[in-house]
């Protein structure tokens, strides 16, 4: 039998150990780790706002209104008033009928797919999804069909496939796709993608964890911005990016959050998030569309445009392709103070291993120059 250890020398061979980095400081664009400052370009907290004093005045007050803990999964007694008062300004903020509130993003798909399609259904997902949502594909036992990413063709034919496998039965069709890819930091082409669910009597759910606060009117997401708000079945999104916290949640319609609150087992079997952090959410998504957010998003998109004239998000990758290589150049940017993270597989494919550089709108204009310009002589 191999041991931990055999396991261990083959990820360090192939280069791609991991280690756990521990921060001694809030998340900001300076952080310490070992007592060194260091110019942080790892971070999702692409508003600025996790060490905001907004959000910790709400979490501190709802801990000393409602303690530090929720007691229960939420169908039993765990669902407080904050859980509530956010869900409801949530669906209201996004325009839907519902929204449900999870622990985690991750939390949210592997409950929520699985809720809404099983054995007798398709799921249709682009290759770049999310780990969290292939996993929930996986769990719900639909026939899966992956197409190449954002491939509008692909994604037809694999449509027209499922209607003759379905017939005239009562199976659902659900597509999976991003609105902002977590590690290409492209888009989606929703419009067409829209265009085709409707065409083809499918269901569409998007992942908008890193449009969520950034894009669209009042930061509303990606799927807002083009004006699909009511054409998108399933709205899913985290608050651990734009919003500052942790947490994932789910906008839909009354009767399929309703269905997903009695099927979907990371809901039903979890202990509910802490009432203070359903409390700080309620406070970050008030700051998120506020002017100040207004204010925020702007000094990001022009941190953006600063870094490169074609970004299309916050999300910047720098494939350098083998992993050895990779890791070198973070190595190098870390001695000279800077936090890029190397991102390898299974995260991203083989041969693609990159620098993730993410952009805040608090960095500062000297961070964002002296990264550039570190990155030139490293990366021809």
């Amino acid at each position: 039998m191999r041991s931990a250890e055999d396991e261990l020398a083959e990820i360090d061979k192939s280069g791609l150990r991991r280690q756990l980095r521990i921060l001694e400081s809030p998340q900001s664009p300076v952080v310490m780790i070992d007592g060194r400052e260091m110019i942080n370009f790892s971070s999702n907290d692409y508003l600025g706002i996790a060490n905001s004093s907004v959000l910790k005045k709400a979490f501190v007050e709802g801990i000393e209104k409602f303690g530090v803990g929720s007691g229960a999964s939420r169908l039993i007694s765990g669902t407080h008033a904050p859980h509530r008062d956010f869900e409801r300004g949530l669906a209201e903020f996004k325009r839907t009928e519902a929204a449900l509130f999870f622990g985690s993003g991750y939390a949210t798909a592997t409950g929520a797919i699985p809720a809404v399609v099983g054995k007798n259904d398709i799921v249709i997902l682009d290759k770049l999804c999310h780990a969290s949502l292939i996993d929930g594909a996986k769990l719900s036992g639909a026939t899966m069909r992956i197409f190449p990413h954002n491939d509008l063709a692909k994604l037809e034919s694999h449509l027209r496939w499922a209607h003759e496998q379905i017939g005239n039965g009562d199976g659902r069709i659900l597509i999976l796709t991003e609105s902002v890819f977590s590690m290409d930091g492209d888009v989606a082409p929703l419009i067409e993608i829209v265009e085709l669910k409707k065409e083809h009597d499918a269901l569409l759910l998007v992942d908008e964890a890193h449009a969520f606060g950034v894009f669209g009117p009042d930061g509303r997401g990606y799927a807002a911005e083009l004006g699909l708000d009511s054409d998108i079945d399933f709205q899913m999104g985290t608050l651990s990016k734009a919003a500052g916290l942790s947490g994932g949640y789910l906008c839909a319609s009354k009767s399929w959050i309703d269905l997903i609150i009695n099927r979907a087992r990371s809901f039903i079997y979890s202990t509910a998030p802490p009432p203070a952090l359903a409390a700080a959410a309620s406070a970050s998504l008030k700051l998120i569309y506020s002017s100040d957010g207004d204010v925020l998003r702007d000094q990001l998109r022009a941190n953006i445009r600063r870094f490169s004239e074609i970004a299309e998000s916050a999300i910047i990758p720098k494939i350098i392709g083998e992993n050895d290589a990779t890791l070198a150049v973070a190595k190098q940017l870390h001695d000279k103070g800077y936090l890029v993270p190397a991102i390898r597989f299974p995260t991203v494919p083989r041969g693609t291993a990159r620098l993730r550089i993410t952009l805040s709108a608090t960095h500062s204009a000297e961070q964002i120059e002296s990264l550039k310009n570190e990155l030139t002589g490293l990366i021809c």
